[in-house]
């Protein structure tokens, strides 16, 4: 079993002090830069890498290595990104690998993972130094997102789920507009965990350094997802990788919510105590996913569930290299107008909706609430075991975001109880909503049809 919470770090920021003591324990760790022959303190995910590749997988290591000495999110952000920023600065012959005998000009350029990994953390270090000596300002989200998180292997043999949760978004990137901004993901891997890891790694930088994310976030969101991919084939091609992942995200900008999503993750929004449809997940059984299959040449099969070509039971991945172009790399999106009276949104893979209906989500989370007198950091572990109770045995991943304070969405309910029991008693009648609301009904919500018809074609 594996498992994660993200309780949501407080508003206030460490005071200089705290930063201090962080700082020092850190550089006594690490009293010196890495030699060429020291091993590095966090493992590598790849040995060698493409020049694009290189501010994912060191922000994917600097985040191991400074979450495992407890940092606070915002700090830990800020210090990669200073330190990434330097390493971008240096020259690619630095790191460049030797080219192989026979290798044509214009294949792409790989670089030494280890001397890339080694500068980055002399970097990081030089940063923690130079902090010592003058603190910097750090730059918090006024309003900081509760979160829970929580993911097992279940009953299968490996655990190829992947999320991730970052409320300090800005600071990872060293945005410094007046928007905040929080994205949070989910990937579902198959045929092995790579696919899942590298999306993880990457979607999100690839996401920021779009040229529309500021005019566009939705349709930034929907690249980001093909460049993942494109760049995932690469490295599939490269080291013969056959996995695949489905993934959703959201990327929360002040009043709006963006999401996109490829394949069979979802996430769900819960409004006032009412479930809304934010997306159609891809599946292979869908009419217009089953065109675009056939019109490309393939088919859509059902042995014990419907597969694309007899094989994979999704439509829509990152990677599956032998099933392109059938399952799809382009991603969906949607934008919605939040005006306060959200409650919650709900990112997770397959394996959580095959166990719960979203109905159900609405009244497990309100349970947990009641039972924890309002506190909803392991409230993700509650929606888990009950998605494994409820018969799925695949790997399960739940991140919850709040939207606002989980002690007033119990207020809230608390004060619906009372006033429906209430009216019970008088003998007044009761107009009872819908459990479940569409984006259409909501006069907040914007589609982007566009984008998804552009989508479902392929």
């Amino acid at each position: 079993m594996t498992a994660t919470l993200e309780k949501g770090w407080p508003v206030v920021a460490p005071d200089d002090k705290e930063v201090q003591r962080l700082l020092d324990f850190f550089v006594q760790e690490f009293p010196t830069p890495l030699g060429p022959d020291d091993s590095l303190p966090v493992r590598l995910q790849s040995p060698k890498l493409s020049w694009e590749e290189v501010e994912g997988e060191c922000a994917e290591m600097g985040q191991k290595l400074l979450r495992d000495r407890n940092l606070p999110p915002v700090l830990a952000a800020t210090l990669i990104h200073a330190a990434i920023a330097h390493v971008l600065q240096l020259d690619i012959p630095t790191f460049r690998d030797k080219k192989e005998p026979g290798q044509d000009a214009e294949e792409l350029v790989l670089l030494e993972g280890e001397p890339v990994a080694r500068s980055f953390f002399n970097k990081l270090l030089g940063v923690c130094y130079e902090w010592m000596k003058e603190l910097q300002l750090l730059h918090l989200p006024k309003q900081y997102l509760k979160v829970s998180s929580y993911a097992i292997r279940n009953t299968r043999r490996k655990m190829e789920d992947r999320h991730v949760a970052l409320p300090e978004f800005n600071a990872f990137f060293g945005i410094k507009d007046a928007k905040e901004r929080a994205y949070f993901a989910v990937f579902d891997g198959h045929g092995g965990v790579d696919a899942a890891v590298y999306a993880a790694t990457h979607l999100h930088v690839n996401l920021a350094h779009q040229e529309v994310f500021s005019t566009q976030p939705d349709e930034a969101l929907r690249r980001a997802f093909k460049q993942t991919d494109e760049m995932f084939l690469q490295r599939a091609k490269r080291k013969k990788l056959r996995s695949g992942t489905t993934g959703v995200a959201a990327l929360i900008i002040g009043d709006s919510l963006h999401v996109s999503w490829l394949g069979d993750s979802q996430v769900m929004m819960v409004r006032q105590g009412l479930v809304v449809t934010l997306m159609d997940p891809h599946k292979p059984e869908n009419e217009s996913e089953k065109q675009r299959i056939e019109d490309l040449g393939g088919c859509v099969v059902f042995l014990g569930c419907w597969r694309v070509n007899g094989t994979l039971a999704v439509s829509r991945a990152i990677g599956d290299i032998d099933q392109k172009p059938y399952i799809s790399g382009d991603a969906d999106s949607a934008s919605f107008k939040l005006d306060g009276t959200e409650d919650y949104i709900v990112l997770a893979c397959d394996g959580f909706f095959d166990g719960i209906e979203p109905s159900k989500v609405v009244d497990l989370v309100q349970e947990h609430l009641q039972e924890n007198a309002g506190d909803g950091s392991t409230v993700a572990e509650t929606l888990v075991a009950a998605a494994k109770e409820g018969g799925s045995s695949d790997n399960i991943t739940v991140v919850l975001v709040f939207l606002r304070d989980p002690q007033d969405i119990l207020k809230v309910s608390n004060l619906h109880v009372s006033i429906e029991s209430t009216d019970h008693n008088t003998g007044c009648p009761q107009a009872r909503g819908d459990s479940e609301i569409s984006p259409l009904q909501l006069t907040t919500s914007t589609v982007n049809k566009d984008s998804q018809a552009e989508g479902q074609t392929g």
